[in-house]
Parts: structure tokens; sequence; C-alpha cells
């Protein structure tokens, strides 16, 4: 029996928005193509339509068109039948990209890079915990087989892991039908806390993979008999979920771009670095996108606080890991894991392009402790991150004015949600959805 197929697209909190049909119906359309509303993708992240958006009364809440961003679908193997999902991109009815879907600003980055005769290489480091939630107090998820819970951190445990086992085969199965490519797992240092990482691949993959194997971990936990959140910091006593962004620059004849056959790197390494921190303050709600992304971001509880860059340093915001320079890379370490994969591959790597264009140089790269040093400061409220976001020259350079206004329109709706309801509420039911 078939379970349908599932047609969607991100919305500016990275959820997918669609529909289920017969697959039948979407061969039907031309060109693979569905339609949709323009303010799917414009929800905040309850679900509800933003107020006062251009895209709801004042213009009908029209239609947009979906089209497939890859051949075949990919299987959703939590889910009972032969249920399938196709990830798609929403455009205007001649076909012009739709400016304020996710997918589409980071399209426009890449661009940009390939018109400098660039290409970009990323993987992404994704940590969660797994959760029961079946009560309004979250609380570590039970032991397969067992009444008791987890009840202590054991990071880099392989008795978590394979007390786990059951769930990491479907995970990595499910994975695998879908076409992601994990790499290693591991237990973190929260109680019921893992990291999966992403193998390099193209830009636009690795933020289609990430996106996709958010929704496989959350949908694979649900059919255990638990739940899965990427939220900042599910735990306020716990570690928090990061998001660890490492990328590379190739030129056209496939050459690293930060490497000189030394650890320093090459003066482009220097400039992309440098439009990192630029591109931080006005990034920073991109990359904190919820109310309790800022709860992560504390001094010594390795997420960075900072503006600041290192060689081979995890205290800081940029980290250039060590190894054979061949692989030379930055590790941007900012987002938490509840940020959208699509606009955070964008900020990030809309900063290298900065860097690279301005030519920009980066303050000395720091040793020891990033936190024992006077840095200048990300912005450290939601609001003054939303804001900051709203009027920054530099999210200008990377990101369309109708992008910002949409996303600076959900993000004070959602404040304003957050301070007129029980916190404890709106958080139960936000945890496990980013």
């Amino acid at each position: 029996m078939s379970a349908g197929l599932r047609y969607a697209a991100s919305d500016l909190n990275g959820l997918a928005r669609g529909k289920r049909v017969p697959d039948s119906d979407l061969l039907k359309l031309p060109e693979g193509a569905a339609r949709m509303p323009y303010s799917a993708l414009c929800v905040d992240l309850w679900g509800a339509d933003i107020d006062a958006s251009p895209l709801v009364f004042d213009s009908g809440d029209a239609d947009g068109v979906l089209l497939p961003t890859r051949d075949i679908p990919m299987p959703m193997l939590w889910l009972k039948g032969d249920a399938r999902l196709m990830p798609m991109a929403m455009h205007h009815d001649d076909l012009r990209p739709f400016a304020i879907d996710p997918r589409h600003a980071l399209s426009s980055v890449l661009k940009r890079f390939a018109d400098r005769g660039l290409h970009v290489v990323a993987a992404t480091e994704l940590e969660f915990y797994l959760l029961d939630d079946s009560k309004k107090q979250v609380r570590p998820p039970r032991l397969p087989g067992h009444a008791r819970r987890l009840r202590a951190e054991d990071i880099l445990s392989l008795d978590t892991l394979d007390a786990y086992d059951n769930y990491f085969t479907d995970l990595y199965a499910g994975a695998e039908a879908m076409g992601l490519m994990p790499q290693a797992s591991i237990a973190e240092s929260g109680v019921g806390q893992f990291e999966v990482n992403l193998l390099h691949t193209d830009a636009m993959d690795a933020a289609e993979q990430a996106w996709a194997f958010k929704m496989l971990t959350r949908g694979t936990a649900r059919a255990h008999g638990m739940a899965a959140s990427f939220a900042a910091k599910p735990f306020a006593d716990q570690a928090g979920n990061g998001m660890h962004m490492h990328v590379s620059v190739l030129d056209s004849q496939g050459k690293n771009i930060f490497d000189d056959g030394t650890k320093s790197g090459t003066p482009a390494l220097q400039h992309a670095v440098a439009g990192c921190l630029a591109a931080l303050p006005g990034s920073t709600a991109i990359l904190m996108p919820h109310a309790g992304s800022f709860d992560r971001i504390v001094d010594g509880a390795h997420a960075p606080t900072g503006l600041g860059w290192g060689y081979d340093n995890r205290t800081c915001a940029i980290r250039i890991p060590g190894g054979a320079p061949a692989a030379r890379r930055i590790e941007h370490r900012v987002a938490g894991g509840d940020v959208n994969p699509f606009l955070t591959m964008a900020a990030i790597l809309g900063g290298i392009l900065i860097g690279l264009e301005d030519a920009a140089t980066p303050p000395p790269a720091i040793t020891g402790n990033a936190y024992a040093h006077d840095l200048e400061q990300m912005p450290a409220t939601w609001q003054a991150a939303v804001d900051t976001f709203a009027a920054d020259p530099y999210m200008a350079r990377i990101f369309s004015p109708e992008l910002i206004d949409a996303f600076t329109r959900t993000k004070r709706q959602e404040m304003v949600k957050s301070a007129e309801h029980d916190p404890g509420d709106l958080a139960h039911f936000a945890l496990c959805r980013v």
C-alpha cells in the first residue's frame, strides 16, 4: 500500500511546508510543478500567518509555483508504506525564483561565487537530543528495554550509543535511502545528546542534506517512541546543540584557495575569516533564530560569544582546523542546531564572499582561551539580534530586501507570542519542531 508522496519547501524556520498527494497528481503537472501560497514559507514557528504580511491579504494570498530540486523523491522509511518526499523550491508563474525562499537565498550567494570562478564545498556537524516529551516537562529518554532513563553525562560512550543501536541503525538506513551521507556518530556531553557529521559535498547539497537529515532524525525518533530535538538549549543545566559548518572554496581547477601548503593558509583565507567576523553581528538572528537560542551562548560552554578566530582553537567563533594543508578550511562554530540550514549556509558563505570581495584583513588570531579575551560581542538578546539583522549593511549585501523584511516580521511576531503566552507551553510545542 502506498503511503503517498509529499512535496515540500523550506519555510524561514527550516520547517517543511507542503502537501501529501498521490504520485500521479505530481506527475500530471507541467514540469512536475505544484502550487502553494507564497505565504506558506513565511509563517511563524507555530505555523500562523504573519500579521500585516504583504503576502497574505494585501496580495490575495496568491499561489506560487513549486518546482522539484531533484530528479527523484526521497524515501521516508520512518513512515509506513512507500512514503516519499520531493523537495521543492518556490517560483513565480514566469518561473522566476521567489526571493523569500531560503533555498533561493543560498542559490543567489552561490551564483556570486560561480561568477568568480569559485565552487564551495561544505559539511555540517549536527547535535541533537533524544527525549521523552510525553509529559509537559521533557525528560531524557528511557533506555530501550528498561524502565529507567539515561541519567549521566557520558561523552563519547560506546555503551550509550549501543543502548540506542536500533535507533541509529534505522537512522543510517533512512539516510542511505534518502541519499544522505552521514559519517561518524558520537554520544555528546549532554544526557541523551548525540552528534552526527555529514560528509563534505557541494554547498547546496550540504544544506539540503542537513535540512532532510533533521526531518529524518525527528521522524525516526517518533517511530521509536521518542522525540528528537535540535533546539539550541533543551535543558538549562545541559550542553546546548550546535550546528558547526565546515567550508572550503575551490577554484576552477579544483584547487583549495585557502591552501598554500602551510598551517597559516593563503591571503584568501585571511580575507574569508575577516568577512565571517564582519558578518557575524548582522547574521546572529539567522544563527540564533529563537528565544532559547541565546541560552546556549555563555562563557565557558563550548559555544563562542565573541568575534574572534584562531588556528585549531575550539573556543573561537571561527576556527581553522589543523591537519593536511590540502584540507584547509573554515569551521564556523556559532550556529545552534535550531537554524534553517539554507539561510545559515547563505549567511556564512555571504560573509566569506564579502571578505574576498573587500580583501578584508582580520584581527590577529587568538591563542589560548578566547573567553578570556576582550572581544567584540555578538548581539546578546533576540530583540537586539533581529534589529541588527534588519539594519545591517552586510546583510543587505547577502540577502534580498524581501527576505530581510519577511524574516524580520516573522521573528518579531514570534517575540510577541513568546511574551504573551505561557513560555512553558510554547517551548514544549516548539522544542521538537526545530
